[in-house]
């Protein structure tokens, strides 16, 4: 399908011409399941529709590795069969008004499109600049979208968008990588479960502080979350040595020894003081935790490992704005791992499906995501999510992390992804007020990430 080109008119301006359009379906349509309709299951509710974009850049291939864009489509119509529900559409129940997903095949779609400059031109810092309107371009008829982006240098990128509905972060790695290894002629890693079979006990029962984390909302409400300012969207590389000390200085004369993302979490934190208005007494910090692992069925460990789907929840620790200024980085530490222990448990995830399904049907969000609770930041960790590992049949990316083309949101937000480099460093997209963006630039763990850090220079 061919699309209108408009070429860029200054090689000086960082400008992208979208050229074909490719809707690519399920292979074998006969494996498909004869059922059309999956439904969403409760924890799937709790997901807001947020688009969720991951986008990848791969340096010039050379040799046999070239990049080819039918072998890029013929993996993809074998992995839909797979993970068919990627290629279906997601409708409104009419009965209901809760989204529901048609598994009819209506296929995903890939954008190409060619920028008029190298790779290493690209602003990696600024998401605001590079990746809206030009890497992402969002069409709501399909819930799984890709584009694949041409520059001068022989490189390209590949962006990702999945429609939240679709599942979470554990189910978009599994697909990703089922698609990687797929294009290799390599078997699949994994069998994907489809079932969305998390059901509410009956009678639902929940603890009563839920009523005050979350609430019942509307697509309206979501998608026009009161932000007064305007939200920055950048990318930050943190270097492995960074990571160690925190860990280290977090665990310093504690009997406990913190994690990695429980440092770095403190860290943040105390940081996000310096750009909170003085008003403020109380600020929040979240954390997004996966269920997979606490919500083992039948005594079976591994029963959820490959369950597609949202399996997420959302916990939030409190502290006085004085208290994180003044306190110590070890101090903060155990405040950041008591906040995470409290969701970190089947208990809490039983609670949660049961709250939802008391309060069906609808959308359900966190009170402070629909910025309900005063100043918050949310982290999310990525550690397992494959980025070296997304080969393609044209070689490792020099970088793989996430972003949002959500405009509104009720907190700030990060996103942890290990390097492709594998050693050990982090990259950290963000989405922050201007304020908190700023101290950020004067932090010395904060490293914009540059064309220099990817080796493109």
């Amino acid at each position: 399908m061919e699309v209108e080109r408009t070429p860029a008119t200054k090689e000086s301006k960082y400008e992208v011409s979208f050229t074909k359009k490719h809707i690519v379906k399920a292979l074998n349509i006969s494996s498909l399941p004869k059922s059309s309709i999956l439904t969403l299951s409760n924890l799937d509710l709790l997901s807001g529709r947020f688009p969720v974009t991951y986008f990848y850049f791969y340096q010039n291939s050379l040799g046999n590795n070239t990049f080819s864009i039918n072998k890029l489509k013929s993996s993809l119509a074998i992995t839909l069969e797979h993970y068919y529900p990627f290629a279906g559409r997601i409708v409104q129940n009419p009965f209901t008004s809760e989204p529901q997903i048609i598994c009819d095949n209506s296929g995903a779609l890939i954008v190409e499109a060619e920028a008029n400059i190298p790779l290493k031109m690209l602003d990696f810092y600024n998401l605001n600049e590079s990746l809206e309107g030009k890497l992402v371009s969002i069409v709501p008829d399909f819930p799984l979208q890709i584009q694949v982006t041409h520059y001068t240098c022989g490189g390209i990128s590949i962006t990702f968008t999945f429609d939240h509905a679709l599942g979470d972060a554990s189910a978009f790695g599994k697909f990703l990588l089922s698609w990687s290894q797929i294009a290799q002629n390599k078997p699949m890693p994994c069998t994907p479960n489809h079932k969305r079979n998390l059901f509410a006990r009956n009678p639902p029962t929940y603890h009563p502080s839920l009523d005050q984390k979350f609430v019942k909302c509307t697509m309206e409400e979501i998608t026009n979350i009161p932000t007064p300012k305007v939200l920055l969207k950048r990318l930050y590389y943190i270097h492995v040595s960074s990571i160690d000390w925190l860990q280290s200085l977090a665990s310093k004369g504690s009997k406990k020894q913190y994690t990695k993302i429980e440092a770095f979490s403190a860290y943040v934190w105390k940081i996000m003081v310096k750009a909170i208005d003085k008003s403020h007494v109380m600020c929040k910090m979240g954390w997004l935790v996966d269920g997979r692992e606490r919500m083992c069925v039948g005594g079976e460990n591994n029963s959820m490992s490959n369950y597609i789907g949202n399996v997420l929840s959302v916990g939030f620790g409190e502290a006085r704005v004085d208290e994180l200024r003044h306190g110590s980085i070890p101090t903060i530490s155990g405040k950041v791992h008591e906040a995470i222990s409290k969701v970190t448990n089947e208990a809490h995830f039983r609670d949660l499906i049961d709250w939802i399904e008391s309060h069906r049907p609808g959308l359900m969000l966190s009170r402070d995501i629909l910025g309900q609770g005063g100043p918050a930041i949310v982290l999310s960790s990525g550690r397992r999510f494959p980025v070296a590992e997304l080969d393609f049949g044209f070689g490792s990316p020099i970088l793989g992390t996430v972003c949002s083309t959500v405009e509104k949101i009720g907190v700030a937000y990060m996103n942890q992804r290990p390097s492709a480099t594998g050693d050990g460093s982090w990259t950290v997209s963000a989405i922050l007020w201007p304020e908190f963006a700023s101290v950020l630039e004067s932090d010395p763990i904060f490293q914009p990430m540059t064309s220099r850090l990817l080796h493109l220079f």
